[in-house]
Protein backbone atom coordinates (compact mmCIF):
# COMPACT_ATOMS: atom_id res chain seq x y z
CA UNK A 1 0.00 0.00 0.00
CA UNK A 2 1.25 3.40 -0.70
CA UNK A 3 -0.08 5.87 1.92
CA UNK A 4 -0.17 9.94 1.27
CA UNK A 5 -0.36 11.96 4.15
CA UNK A 6 -0.35 15.81 4.56
CA UNK A 7 2.20 16.78 7.56
CA UNK A 8 0.72 20.40 9.11
CA UNK A 9 2.90 20.49 12.25
CA UNK A 10 1.72 23.81 13.77
CA UNK A 11 3.38 26.17 16.10
CA UNK A 12 5.92 26.05 19.28
CA UNK A 13 6.31 22.12 20.25
CA UNK A 14 4.56 20.90 17.51
CA UNK A 15 7.33 20.65 15.03
CA UNK A 16 9.06 19.08 17.47
CA UNK A 17 7.45 16.34 18.51
CA UNK A 18 6.30 16.13 14.69
CA UNK A 19 9.99 15.52 13.82
CA UNK A 20 9.95 12.39 16.42
CA UNK A 21 6.41 10.58 15.03
CA UNK A 22 7.55 11.01 11.16
CA UNK A 23 10.48 8.33 11.43
CA UNK A 24 8.32 6.45 13.62
CA UNK A 25 5.79 6.36 10.86
CA UNK A 26 8.36 5.68 7.76
CA UNK A 27 10.17 2.64 9.79
CA UNK A 28 6.85 0.97 10.68
CA UNK A 29 5.77 1.15 6.76
CA UNK A 30 9.08 0.05 5.95
CA UNK A 31 9.40 -2.79 8.08
CA UNK A 32 6.12 -4.26 6.71
CA UNK A 33 6.14 -3.19 3.20
CA UNK A 34 4.27 -0.28 2.56
CA UNK A 35 5.47 3.26 1.12
CA UNK A 36 4.64 6.52 2.15
CA UNK A 37 4.48 9.91 0.74
CA UNK A 38 4.26 13.05 2.98
CA UNK A 39 4.64 16.43 2.76
CA UNK A 40 4.80 19.72 5.31
CA UNK A 41 2.35 22.20 5.12
CA UNK A 42 1.77 25.42 7.60
CA UNK A 43 -1.28 25.96 9.57
CA UNK A 44 -2.34 27.78 12.71
CA UNK A 45 0.64 30.81 13.49
CA UNK A 46 2.82 29.20 11.26
CA UNK A 47 0.20 29.91 8.30
CA UNK A 48 -0.29 33.41 9.99
CA UNK A 49 3.10 33.91 9.60
CA UNK A 50 3.65 32.99 6.29
CA UNK A 51 0.70 33.54 4.16
CA UNK A 52 -1.33 36.00 6.18
CA UNK A 53 -4.08 33.30 7.32
CA UNK A 54 -4.39 30.31 9.60
CA UNK A 55 -5.48 27.70 7.37
CA UNK A 56 -3.31 28.74 3.69
CA UNK A 57 -5.02 27.78 0.32
CA UNK A 58 -2.12 25.62 -0.52
CA UNK A 59 -2.35 23.54 2.60
CA UNK A 60 -6.11 22.90 2.27
CA UNK A 61 -5.39 21.86 -1.29
CA UNK A 62 -2.92 19.58 0.32
CA UNK A 63 -4.74 18.21 2.45
CA UNK A 64 -7.09 17.59 -0.63
CA UNK A 65 -4.70 15.49 -2.03
CA UNK A 66 -3.98 13.41 0.96
CA UNK A 67 -5.31 10.34 1.93
CA UNK A 68 -5.30 11.52 5.81
CA UNK A 69 -4.22 14.35 7.82
CA UNK A 70 -1.39 14.39 10.41
CA UNK A 71 -1.98 17.32 12.35
CA UNK A 72 0.55 18.96 15.37
CA UNK A 73 -0.98 21.74 17.71
CA UNK A 74 -1.43 24.96 16.93
CA UNK A 75 -2.10 28.50 18.77
CA UNK A 76 0.21 30.78 22.01
CA UNK A 77 0.73 33.81 23.01
CA UNK A 78 2.30 35.35 19.83
CA UNK A 79 -0.89 35.74 18.10
CA UNK A 80 -3.73 36.15 20.76
CA UNK A 81 -3.92 39.73 20.24
CA UNK A 82 -5.71 38.75 16.71
CA UNK A 83 -9.86 38.91 16.24
CA UNK A 84 -10.79 36.18 17.58
CA UNK A 85 -11.88 34.39 14.29
CA UNK A 86 -8.21 35.20 12.83
CA UNK A 87 -7.11 33.15 15.98
CA UNK A 88 -5.05 29.74 15.06
CA UNK A 89 -7.01 27.97 16.65
CA UNK A 90 -10.73 28.69 15.20
CA UNK A 91 -9.28 29.81 11.99
CA UNK A 92 -7.54 26.46 11.15
CA UNK A 93 -9.03 23.45 13.07
CA UNK A 94 -12.86 24.56 12.58
CA UNK A 95 -12.80 25.09 8.99
CA UNK A 96 -10.78 21.59 8.52
CA UNK A 97 -13.55 19.83 10.59
CA UNK A 98 -15.97 21.42 8.65
CA UNK A 99 -14.63 20.96 4.97
CA UNK A 100 -13.68 17.31 5.64
CA UNK A 101 -17.00 16.68 7.46
CA UNK A 102 -15.12 15.69 10.47
CA UNK A 103 -17.78 14.72 12.73
CA UNK A 104 -16.45 12.39 15.19
CA UNK A 105 -13.76 12.76 17.81
CA UNK A 106 -12.41 9.15 19.10
CA UNK A 107 -9.85 10.09 21.85
CA UNK A 108 -8.70 7.19 23.71
CA UNK A 109 -8.01 7.65 27.74
CA UNK A 110 -5.31 4.71 28.21
CA UNK A 111 -3.67 4.97 32.10
CA UNK A 112 -0.12 2.61 31.64
CA UNK A 113 0.06 0.47 34.72
CA UNK A 114 3.78 1.91 34.82
CA UNK A 115 1.91 5.79 34.81
CA UNK A 116 0.05 4.95 37.71
CA UNK A 117 2.45 7.21 39.91
CA UNK A 118 1.90 10.26 37.31
CA UNK A 119 -1.69 10.01 37.91
CA UNK A 120 -3.56 12.37 40.29
CA UNK A 121 -5.78 10.08 41.21
CA UNK A 122 -4.83 7.76 44.27
CA UNK A 123 -3.22 4.58 42.82
CA UNK A 124 -5.73 2.28 45.27
CA UNK A 125 -8.91 4.26 43.33
CA UNK A 126 -7.48 2.87 39.93
CA UNK A 127 -5.15 -0.25 41.08
CA UNK A 128 -5.22 -1.72 37.35
CA UNK A 129 -5.18 1.71 35.13
CA UNK A 130 -7.67 3.36 33.26
CA UNK A 131 -8.78 2.52 29.79
CA UNK A 132 -11.55 4.38 28.50
CA UNK A 133 -12.38 6.26 25.21
CA UNK A 134 -14.62 9.21 24.98
CA UNK A 135 -16.59 10.11 21.69
CA UNK A 136 -17.04 13.09 21.04
CA UNK A 137 -19.38 15.09 18.29
CA UNK A 138 -17.03 17.44 16.38
CA UNK A 139 -19.08 19.48 14.06
CA UNK A 140 -22.52 21.00 15.69
CA UNK A 141 -23.50 22.72 19.37
CA UNK A 142 -22.16 25.56 20.57
CA UNK A 143 -18.72 26.12 18.59
CA UNK A 144 -20.82 26.18 15.76
CA UNK A 145 -24.23 27.70 15.91
CA UNK A 146 -24.67 31.06 15.19
CA UNK A 147 -22.94 33.79 17.40
CA UNK A 148 -23.94 37.72 18.06
CA UNK A 149 -22.51 40.33 20.11
CA UNK A 150 -24.53 43.68 20.26
CA UNK A 151 -24.60 46.61 22.41
CA UNK A 152 -27.64 47.13 25.01
CA UNK A 153 -29.70 49.49 27.12
CA UNK A 154 -27.44 51.49 29.55
CA UNK A 155 -24.19 51.06 27.72
CA UNK A 156 -24.58 47.36 28.40
CA UNK A 157 -23.28 44.25 25.78
CA UNK A 158 -24.95 40.85 25.29
CA UNK A 159 -22.96 38.24 23.87
CA UNK A 160 -24.55 35.00 22.36
CA UNK A 161 -23.28 31.25 21.29
CA UNK A 162 -26.39 29.42 20.11
CA UNK A 163 -26.65 25.94 20.34
CA UNK A 164 -28.05 23.28 17.67
CA UNK A 165 -28.28 19.54 16.83
CA UNK A 166 -30.40 17.71 14.58
CA UNK A 167 -31.01 14.34 15.53
CA UNK A 168 -29.17 12.88 12.36
CA UNK A 169 -26.29 14.56 13.84
CA UNK A 170 -26.63 12.71 17.00
CA UNK A 171 -27.49 8.79 14.95
CA UNK A 172 -24.67 9.27 13.41
CA UNK A 173 -22.07 10.15 15.92
CA UNK A 174 -24.21 7.24 17.68
CA UNK A 175 -23.02 4.81 15.18
CA UNK A 176 -19.58 5.76 15.92
CA UNK A 177 -19.96 5.27 19.64
CA UNK A 178 -21.66 1.51 19.47
CA UNK A 179 -19.01 0.35 16.59
CA UNK A 180 -15.74 1.47 19.09
CA UNK A 181 -18.22 -0.33 22.05
CA UNK A 182 -18.41 -3.35 20.49
CA UNK A 183 -14.69 -3.64 20.38
CA UNK A 184 -13.79 -2.59 24.24
CA UNK A 185 -16.79 -4.03 27.16
CA UNK A 186 -20.33 -3.22 25.25
CA UNK A 187 -21.15 -0.30 27.65
CA UNK A 188 -21.85 3.66 26.34
CA UNK A 189 -22.06 6.00 28.89
CA UNK A 190 -23.92 8.91 27.58
CA UNK A 191 -23.25 12.29 29.41
CA UNK A 192 -25.79 15.04 28.61
CA UNK A 193 -27.72 18.33 30.66
CA UNK A 194 -31.39 16.27 29.94
CA UNK A 195 -32.79 18.58 33.03
CA UNK A 196 -31.82 22.21 31.81
CA UNK A 197 -30.70 21.87 27.93
CA UNK A 198 -33.52 20.86 25.26
CA UNK A 199 -30.35 19.73 23.22
CA UNK A 200 -29.56 17.35 26.11
CA UNK A 201 -33.27 16.18 25.73
CA UNK A 202 -33.44 15.27 22.47
CA UNK A 203 -29.32 13.33 22.50
CA UNK A 204 -31.09 11.10 25.41
CA UNK A 205 -33.91 10.64 23.30
CA UNK A 206 -32.22 9.60 19.83
CA UNK A 207 -29.28 7.82 21.61
CA UNK A 208 -31.66 5.83 23.68
CA UNK A 209 -33.99 4.96 20.48
CA UNK A 210 -30.74 3.99 18.40
CA UNK A 211 -29.26 1.88 20.48
CA UNK A 212 -32.41 -0.17 21.32
CA UNK A 213 -33.39 -1.01 18.06
CA UNK A 214 -29.98 -1.32 15.93
CA UNK A 215 -27.35 -2.19 19.05
CA UNK A 216 -29.65 -4.19 21.71
CA UNK A 217 -26.27 -5.64 22.81
CA UNK A 218 -24.72 -2.45 23.85
CA UNK A 219 -25.62 -1.68 27.90
CA UNK A 220 -26.71 2.06 28.30
CA UNK A 221 -26.05 4.51 30.88
CA UNK A 222 -26.84 8.33 31.29
CA UNK A 223 -25.11 10.93 33.45
CA UNK A 224 -25.28 14.60 33.83
CA UNK A 225 -22.72 16.46 32.64
CA UNK A 226 -21.85 17.80 36.30
CA UNK A 227 -21.91 14.61 37.66
CA UNK A 228 -19.69 13.12 35.00
CA UNK A 229 -16.96 15.49 35.99
CA UNK A 230 -17.27 13.89 39.68
CA UNK A 231 -17.29 10.48 38.65
CA UNK A 232 -14.54 10.42 36.52
CA UNK A 233 -12.19 11.73 39.72
CA UNK A 234 -13.73 9.34 42.15
CA UNK A 235 -14.23 6.24 39.70
CA UNK A 236 -12.57 6.64 36.66
CA UNK A 237 -12.14 2.71 36.08
CA UNK A 238 -16.08 2.37 35.34
CA UNK A 239 -16.00 4.54 31.93
CA UNK A 240 -16.30 2.37 28.54
CA UNK A 241 -17.13 4.30 26.35
CA UNK A 242 -18.01 8.30 26.70
CA UNK A 243 -20.65 9.48 24.62
CA UNK A 244 -21.44 13.38 24.29
CA UNK A 245 -21.92 16.80 22.49
CA UNK A 246 -19.15 19.15 21.44
CA UNK A 247 -18.24 21.06 24.12
CA UNK A 248 -18.94 18.82 26.75
CA UNK A 249 -16.29 16.64 25.14
CA UNK A 250 -13.92 18.99 24.86
CA UNK A 251 -14.10 19.41 28.97
CA UNK A 252 -14.07 15.59 29.74
CA UNK A 253 -11.65 14.61 27.73
CA UNK A 254 -9.20 17.48 28.68
CA UNK A 255 -10.02 16.05 32.27
CA UNK A 256 -9.31 12.28 31.13
CA UNK A 257 -6.27 13.16 29.90
CA UNK A 258 -4.92 14.47 33.23
CA UNK A 259 -6.33 11.28 34.85
CA UNK A 260 -4.71 9.25 32.69
CA UNK A 261 -1.16 10.73 33.51
CA UNK A 262 -0.52 13.73 31.16
CA UNK A 263 -1.63 15.42 28.15
CA UNK A 264 1.57 14.08 26.42
CA UNK A 265 0.27 10.70 26.41
CA UNK A 266 -2.96 11.72 24.75
CA UNK A 267 -3.86 11.19 20.88
CA UNK A 268 -6.67 11.86 19.07
CA UNK A 269 -8.80 10.77 15.80
CA UNK A 270 -11.32 13.30 14.13
CA UNK A 271 -13.37 11.09 12.06
CA UNK A 272 -15.62 12.15 9.15
CA UNK A 273 -17.76 10.90 5.93
CA UNK A 274 -15.36 10.89 3.47
CA UNK A 275 -13.56 7.74 2.19
CA UNK A 276 -9.86 7.74 1.16
CA UNK A 277 -8.54 6.21 -2.30
CA UNK A 278 -8.10 3.17 -0.15
CA UNK A 279 -11.51 2.59 1.13
CA UNK A 280 -11.04 3.68 4.17
CA UNK A 281 -12.21 6.76 5.95
CA UNK A 282 -10.67 10.12 5.93
CA UNK A 283 -9.62 11.60 9.24
CA UNK A 284 -6.99 14.09 10.83
CA UNK A 285 -5.23 12.55 13.68
CA UNK A 286 -3.25 14.80 16.52
CA UNK A 287 -2.45 14.97 20.04
CA UNK A 288 -4.35 16.39 22.24
CA UNK A 289 -2.34 19.15 24.43
CA UNK A 290 -1.48 22.37 23.16
CA UNK A 291 1.92 23.93 22.17
CA UNK A 292 3.19 24.30 25.09
CA UNK A 293 5.25 27.42 24.39
CA UNK A 294 6.77 27.39 27.70
CA UNK A 295 8.81 24.42 26.83
CA UNK A 296 9.16 25.35 22.89
CA UNK A 297 12.63 24.88 22.10
CA UNK A 298 13.77 22.89 24.63
CA UNK A 299 13.78 19.09 23.69
CA UNK A 300 11.41 18.70 26.43
CA UNK A 301 8.40 18.39 24.88
CA UNK A 302 6.37 14.28 25.26
CA UNK A 303 6.26 13.08 21.68
CA UNK A 304 4.21 10.40 22.79
CA UNK A 305 1.22 11.75 21.70
CA UNK A 306 2.09 13.07 18.96
CA UNK A 307 3.31 9.39 18.11
CA UNK A 308 0.28 7.41 19.26
CA UNK A 309 -1.44 9.90 16.22
CA UNK A 310 0.06 7.77 13.92
CA UNK A 311 -1.35 4.39 15.55
CA UNK A 312 -4.78 5.62 14.71
CA UNK A 313 -4.02 7.18 11.79
CA UNK A 314 -2.85 4.08 10.22
CA UNK A 315 -5.49 2.11 12.10
CA UNK A 316 -8.66 4.22 11.04
CA UNK A 317 -7.69 5.26 7.55
CA UNK A 318 -5.53 2.57 6.14
CA UNK A 319 -6.69 -0.27 8.24
CA UNK A 320 -3.50 -1.13 8.52
CA UNK A 321 -4.05 -2.40 12.75
CA UNK A 322 -0.52 -4.64 13.01
CA UNK A 323 1.62 -1.52 12.55
CA UNK A 324 -0.46 0.83 14.65
CA UNK A 325 -0.15 -1.73 17.63
CA UNK A 326 3.51 -2.17 17.07
CA UNK A 327 3.40 1.61 17.22
CA UNK A 328 1.58 1.42 20.27
CA UNK A 329 3.46 -1.45 22.06
CA UNK A 330 7.13 -0.14 21.22
CA UNK A 331 5.72 3.47 23.34
CA UNK A 332 4.27 1.28 26.12
CA UNK A 333 7.88 -0.54 26.26
CA UNK A 334 10.04 2.27 26.27
CA UNK A 335 7.86 3.48 29.13
CA UNK A 336 7.91 -0.01 31.08
CA UNK A 337 11.92 0.43 30.51
CA UNK A 338 11.91 3.69 32.45
CA UNK A 339 12.30 6.20 29.20
CA UNK A 340 9.99 9.15 30.20
CA UNK A 341 9.99 12.90 29.72
CA UNK A 342 9.76 15.37 32.45
CA UNK A 343 6.08 14.81 32.62
CA UNK A 344 5.38 11.65 32.86
CA UNK A 345 8.65 10.65 35.02
CA UNK A 346 7.30 11.21 38.21
CA UNK A 347 10.31 13.26 39.87
CA UNK A 348 13.12 10.57 38.59
CA UNK A 349 15.19 11.29 35.52
CA UNK A 350 14.34 12.57 32.31
CA UNK A 351 14.94 12.28 28.63
CA UNK A 352 14.24 14.79 26.11
CA UNK A 353 12.49 14.56 22.92
CA UNK A 354 14.70 13.25 20.76
CA UNK A 355 15.51 10.83 23.43
CA UNK A 356 12.42 9.81 23.95
CA UNK A 357 11.72 9.16 20.22
CA UNK A 358 15.08 7.42 19.70
CA UNK A 359 13.88 4.83 22.40
CA UNK A 360 10.51 4.26 20.93
CA UNK A 361 12.18 3.60 17.12
CA UNK A 362 14.67 0.99 19.27
CA UNK A 363 12.07 -1.04 20.43
CA UNK A 364 9.61 -0.49 17.10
Amino acid sequence: MHLKIAILPGDYIGPEVMAVAVPVLEAVLKRSGHTVEHSTHPVGGAGIDLHGKALPDSTLEACRQADAILFGSVGGPKWEKLPPQEQPERASLLPLRKHFRLYANVRPGLLLKNLIDTSPIRPERIPQGVDMVCIRELTGGLYFGAKSTKPCENGDIEAIDTMVYRKSEIERITDVAIATARGRRKHITLVDKANVLETSVLWRKVVSERIKTTAPDITLATMYIDNAAMQLVLRPAQFDVVLTENMFGDILSDEMAVICGSLGMMASASLGMDINRHGKGYGLYEPSGGTAPDIAGQDKANPCAQVLSVALMLRHSFGLESEAKAIENAVEKTIADGVRTADIAGGGKAVGTQAMGQAILARL
